[in-house]
């Protein structure tokens, strides 16, 4: 691609002498104009013994952009390096004596694989599938056709605009009955997660066209309410600009974006977050900031009676996790025990189905600690007892970072929708849906 010539990733694994990390976020590649040539290190560190390394190696470089978090002992941190300043960042890790591998040199190689897997723009509505990745705008067309090919049962669903301007769209699924509940499934919310969309497109294919009788039961069981992505202006810039995009496109002087899902009025910026615009968790600049949560939050509270929402499901990538809430506490919500319980089964139907080790527990215990997310917001300021967050393929160890082939896009919304499927059953023998 013209935006980006050569990325390498350097994937450093800190093992640390020190407890749990408490360090802010770490920064995106801060800029308003294309990637540049990044490099792929690895580490496996010595002995770290300030509680400061790790944000000391963060603030010390401009030519780095962190791409997940290290908060506890052990734990691997992926980090992407402009090419020509690798031998730099390495004299930098030395000093901090933490050593490192490179583990890929030409991370653009795999991006460039990953965009040959794009559908053409203008593909038909009726060729859309799940064997390539779709931009935007086919999302949206093939939203409107199942509206028009099934107005019984689908309805097209606008939050409104994006910041860009962008419509933020999904659909409602009712196959008619009295007194459902509803599920909402919210996806794409980070841009570059492109098999979130995917899975969420999956689960519409399947509710409306499954031929398999337990899956017609499920989707008559409930009311489904689904936004492919619910950041549309980061979304279609993953597909124009830069693959690894995480935020909006909020403009904040010479750094672009808000991580949207740091940015929802529930223990905002409390933990895990960032107040910089340059870094790429920014959690804005107050509670609720941006276009895209507002718009989201407005339907919610305004359906959350009407529509009888009781489940929330957040699709992310990558790790393999369905978690829970809390991302900003450790403490446990009211329904802890049932909400570990039904992921662990999730996670075990997964497994029955394709093999793949999926892990279950708090986002807070599971991940890394967070705040501002839209499924803590949902669980405790709406009270939607059922609310998990699937962070989909690859492994947590994998070294295609986001990038995940459309090989493999129907496997994992397979088995992403088997869990679905526990999730709800085991919810209503909970008696969550009276």
């Amino acid at each position: 691609m013209l935006w980006i010539t050569r990325l390498l990733v350097l994937l450093l694994w800190l093992v640390l002498t020190f407890g749990q990390l408490g360090v802010p976020a770490q920064p995106p590649i801060a800029s308003t104009g294309p990637v540049r040539p990044h490099a792929h290190l690895s580490s496996r560190a010595g002995e770290c013994r300030s509680r400061a390394t790790v944000p000391g190696v963060e603030l010390a470089s401009d030519s780095c952009s962190f791409m997940g978090h290290a908060r506890v002992p052990g734990q691997k941190l992926t980090i992407m390096v402009t090419s020509h300043k690798v031998a730099d960042f390495d004299d930098l890790l030395q000093s901090y004596n933490v050593s490192h591998r490179i583990l890929n040199h030409n991370f653009q190689a795999l991006i460039d694989a990953n965009y040959r897997e794009v559908a053409p723009e203008g593909t038909p509505p009726d060729q859309f599938d799940w064997k390539r990745y779709f931009q935007l705008d086919s999302i949206y067309a093939w939203l409107e056709f199942l509206a028009q090919q099934r107005p019984e049962v689908v309805t097209l669903v606008d939050l409104g605009a994006s910041t860009q301007g962008l419509p933020i769209r999904g659909v409602r699924i009712a196959f008619g009955g009295e007194n459902l509940t509803s599920v909402f499934v919210e996806s794409g919310i980070h841009a570059r997660e492109w098999i979130a969309p995917a899975t969420a497109t999956y689960f519409i294919e399947q509710l409306l066209n499954s031929k398999d009788a337990a899956v017609q039961t499920l989707a008559r069981s409930q009311n489904w309410v689904i936004f492919p992505t619910v950041n549309p202006d980061g979304y279609r810039y993953t597909f124009k600009g830069d693959r690894m995009w995480r935020k909006n496109r909020s403009l904040f002087g010479i750094c672009r974006g808000v991580d949207l899902n740091r940015n929802f009025p529930f223990h905002w910026n409390a933990t895990g977050a960032s107040g910089d615009p340059c870094r790429y968790d920014y959690s804005g600049p107050s509670a609720g900031s941006e276009v895209e949560t507002q718009r989201i939050v407005q339907f919610l509270e305004n359906r959350i009676q009407s529509e009888r929402i009781r489940t929330f499901i957040s699709l992310h990538s990558y790790s393999q996790l369905i978690m829970f809430p809390y991302g900003h506490t450790p403490e446990r919500v009211e329904n802890y025990q049932d909400l570990k319980e039904i992921g662990q089964l999730a996670a075990q139907q997964i497994k029955k189905q394709s093999g793949r080790i999926y892990r279950s527990g708090s986002i807070y215990e599971t991940i890394y600690p967070s705040s501002g997310g839209s499924k803590d917001w949902v669980h405790g300021h709406l009270k939607v007892p059922i609310t998990f967050t699937y962070e989909l393929r690859g492994p947590p160890d994998s070294e295609d970072l986001f990038i995940l082939s459309a090989g493999e896009i129907e496997s994992t919304a397979s088995e992403a929708f088997a869990a679905l499927q526990t999730i709800v059953e085991e919810a209503g023998k909970r008696g969550y849906y009276q």
